[in-house]
């Protein structure tokens, strides 16, 4: 469930082309997370980053899904789950190749803040050992659970942070590459409703872009004052 001490206090989406599009979200607390999408082919390309400079001191400081609408038809296929390069994992030993798909999951027809297609490292009631990624189980179970993998930030300092996080089982600092297949009947420019969980519960933290509506708002409210400071 959403807080109302959770609203993000700056949000922002960057203008879409045909190909590509991104959704930058914050929070109050330090929190923040940059989505991008890009179409290659028959393919949808997601990268998720927490691009937070706070250090992550406590699970719900840990980057653990994202979440999305989107028009179209048909079922999207479990390509592949990469570190992006430049990308690590702290607290456990680094994937062959960078492959942590067996970590990751990807589900749609999902409810989840208004959004219905979700990649999360945690099951949240929401994905299950059938909605995993490619890839072998870096740390037990092999369903998506707990926090183990999810995505910290770039300015964290793995020296710190308490049992939770040390004893996490392995994170990644500080970016995934997703690859889901089968992107021909939907629309990119269609994104909305984007947002990023973080923890490992449902009612933990959600950051949420705005809507073309708010942001519609949020200009009108700009330009009018900075009439009234003229």
């Amino acid at each position: 469930m959403k807080s109302s001490i959770f609203v993000p206090l700056f949000v922002a989406a960057l203008a879409g082309t045909a190909q590509a599009t991104s959704f930058i979200a914050s929070d109050a607390f330090g929190r923040a997370a940059q989505v991008d999408f890009q179409v290659s082919g028959s393919q949808l390309v997601i990268t998720l980053t927490n691009i937070s400079n706070t250090d992550v001191l406590v699970p719900i400081d840990v980057l653990t899904g994202v979440y999305w609408s989107m028009s179209g038809s048909g079922t999207l296929s479990r390509d592949s789950a990469l570190l992006a390069p430049g990308s690590t994992v702290i607290y456990n030993s680094q994937p062959a190749g960078g492959v942590v798909g067996g970590e990751w999951a990807y589900n749609a027809g999902l409810s989840h803040h208004g959004a219905t297609f979700g990649i999360s490292s945690s099951g949240l009631g929401l994905f299950g050992p059938g909605d995993r990624f490619p890839g072998p189980d870096l740390q037990p179970p092999t369903n998506p659970n707990g926090l183990e993998y999810g995505i910290v930030s770039a300015g964290d300092n793995s020296a710190t942070g308490n049992g939770g996080i040390t004893g996490s089982g392995g994170l990644i600092k500080n970016s995934v590459v997703f690859t889901l297949g089968g992107f021909t009947n939907y629309n990119i420019n269609s994104i909305a409703n984007v947002g990023f969980q973080y923890g490992t519960n449902v009612s933990e933290p959600y950051v949420e872009t705005p809507t073309p509506g708010s942001l519609a708002a949020l200009g009108i409210l700009g330009v009018a004052s900075l009439r009234r400071r003229r």
